[in-house]
């Protein structure tokens, strides 16, 4: 089922009025069929968390998920006079975002990480000007995935997993309707058949495509995902190693940083095309830069991830305001790869306002500053 070209942005979603009664699906489907707009709000609420998700998935970047969320819902507000009910309402709407997503994909190159778009800095080198913030990943709140449904046993990634740095990275990698066919079988338990008539296709060629994706992505997954390393340190150890990153950072300590370190460790800095990989380099790095400020941490969780919200003092103010997601990939009881997503105020020092960071770091739920 495909069901239609991009809708123009310019228009508004239906949205569900303040306090309105919630009713059962079939009735607000009759109303909303009937042009209740209000009604139609109120039935797609329920599922615009996951189809956030799923768009996320697709696209690896929170904007253009919300991109294709907002079209997505466009083409089903005008498209719903021809629900039929040969599926359910969700796989309906799932084969829209999906479609919505794809058109995207179309549009825009893949979305990857600088340890994937060129070799690693020198130690001692110098950073390169930031690219496009186009160009890169984007960090996915964990608190978003609470409106998620739970994991069906038939998945073959759960909900955590499938948001996962590396994860992501694999996606991105994929052919379009392959990563679109393997997040639809393997993250949301989809079957072959559903997956066909969401995308316009057959049963076979859905296989086929899985098959394939399979192994493309097996290739560019580590042996041990997060989910897995973080159930085994337990709760009060991952606190730990983030208190333990934080102060060291905090105190401008190299040598209590580098040794959480794995030798192989990387470092990047999206959007900074320049990263840096093995203890030196990273090292040099960090005692020339970050560990010449003065930081303040909050530990935060991000794509299933352990990550940090860090906080520079404000230029027009005292506290602290926010900087950069750290997103921390650990290797048993190690850092093996800090992913630091920049925002705006830090690559503009003289930038006063926090608005933009605070909004960003709400996501997390982050406070907007720290004192």
């Amino acid at each position: 089922m495909n069901p239609g070209s991009a809708a123009a942005h310019a228009s508004v979603v239906p949205v569900s009025a303040p306090g309105r009664p919630r009713e059962d699906e079939v009735t607000l489907l009759g109303l909303a069929m009937a042009g209740d707009d209000g009604a139609f709000g109120d039935l797609v609420e329920g599922y615009r968390a996951e189809l956030r998700s799923h768009c996320y998935r697709m696209l690896g970047s929170v904007h253009d998920a919300d991109d294709a969320l907002q079209d997505a819902l466009l083409r089903a507000w005008r498209n719903l006079p021809r629900f039929e009910g040969r599926s359910s309402l969700r796989a309906w709407l799932y084969a829209i975002a999906t479609n919505s997503a794809l058109d995207i994909t179309r549009r825009r190159s893949r979305r990857e990480l600088p340890v994937s778009f060129g070799p690693a800095g020198a130690a001692g080198a110098d950073l390169a000007a930031a690219l496009p913030d186009a160009v890169w990943l984007e960090p996915f709140p964990d608190q978003w995935l609470a409106g998620d449904p739970p994991s069906l046993p038939e998945a073959r990634y759960d909900q955590r997993e499938s948001v996962e740095l590396a994860f992501i990275v694999a996606l991105q990698h994929l052919p379009p309707l392959q990563r679109a066919v393997l997040i639809l079988r393997d993250v949301l338990a989809f079957s072959a058949a559903e997956v066909a008539g969401q995308l316009g296709t057959s049963a076979a060629a859905v296989n086929s495509a899985l098959q394939r994706a399979h192994a493309a992505v097996q290739r560019g997954l580590p042996a041990r995902g997060q989910q897995v390393t973080l159930r085994e340190l337990g709760d009060q150890r991952v606190r730990e190693i983030a208190q333990r990153y934080a102060d060291a950072i905090e105190r401008g300590d190299a040598d209590a940083l580098i040794s959480m370190l794995t030798r192989d460790a990387t470092w990047s800095m999206p959007p900074i095309p320049t990263w840096f990989q093995g203890h030196q380099a990273v090292r040099e790095f960090m005692v020339s830069g970050p560990l010449m400020e003065r930081w303040k941490h909050r530990p935060a969780a991000a794509n299933g991830q352990l990550a940090i919200g860090c906080y520079l003092p404000a230029r027009a103010s005292s506290g602290y305001v926010p900087a950069v997601i750290d997103v921390l990939t650990l290797r048993g009881d190690k850092i093996a790869a800090v992913t630091g997503f920049l925002l705006a105020e830090v690559r503009d020092r003289e930038q006063t306002t926090v608005v933009p960071g605070a909004e960003i770091f709400a996501r997390f739920g982050l406070p907007a500053a720290v004192p």
